[in-house]
Formats: C-alpha cells, structure tokens, sequence
C-alpha cells in the first residue's frame, strides 16, 4: 500500500513537501517516483530514484524540486519549491521493480492534490 501526504494549496513561488511511505518496497529494492496528472492531461513522469539513489527528473521540475527518500523510515519524499501554477495535479507515489522503465510489478497509490495559483 502506498499512501502519498503533503499536498495542499499554496500561491505561486511557495514550497510543499510529499511524503509517501514505502515499506517494503525500498527495503526490497524498487525504483521509487513521482508521477503527476493535471486536469485534462495525461499522467506524466516527475522524479525517479533507483536502489542506488540515482534520480532522474523531468525537464520541468529540474532545479525546482528534489526526491530523496529516507531507507531507515523507508519513506519516499518530494521537495517542491518555487512552484508555478503549471505543477498543478494530482501527485502519485509509485514503486516498480525491478526496474523503472523494464518493469514487472508497478504499484501506485491514490495520489494527493497539488494545487499552486497565480
């Protein structure tokens, strides 16, 4: 099961933290990440981190937000700073194994609502 917190409203430029609990997942070596979908958009891919805490961002969110994850609470996290209106979704925390892009098990939680206004 995994169940995403930290979203919230917030004005253009503010900072909001996700959280998403991963146990067993980071224990047993799944590739963590973000995925987001805006209303009338299709789901898109915001971070990844992989057993080695390799990361990969989208083009949009570099330098912007950050995803770490914490392997003794085993609890995936996004920092999102500077944020714009265009981040505005729905946020879901995803495991995959064994990789994120070849993979055989995917999981998903039921995401939590980013809203940033102008």
């Amino acid at each position: 099961q995994l169940v995403e917190s930290g979203g919230g409203s917030v004005q253009a430029g503010g900072s909001l933290k996700l959280s998403c609990p991963a146990s067993p997942f980071i224990a047993s070596g799944h590739t963590m990440g973000w995925l987001r979908q805006g209303s009338g958009k299709e789901r898109e891919e915001v971070a990844t981190i992989d057993k080695d805490l390799q990361t990969t961002y989208a083009d949009s969110v570099k330098g912007r937000f950050t995803i770490f994850q914490d392997n003794y609470r085993n609890t995936l996290y996004l920092q999102m700073n500077s944020l714009k209106p265009e981040d505005t979704g729905i946020y879901y925390c995803v495991a995959r194994y064994p990789s994120w892009t070849q993979y055989e098990k995917d999981y998903q939680g039921q995401g939590t609502q980013v809203t940033v206004s102008s």
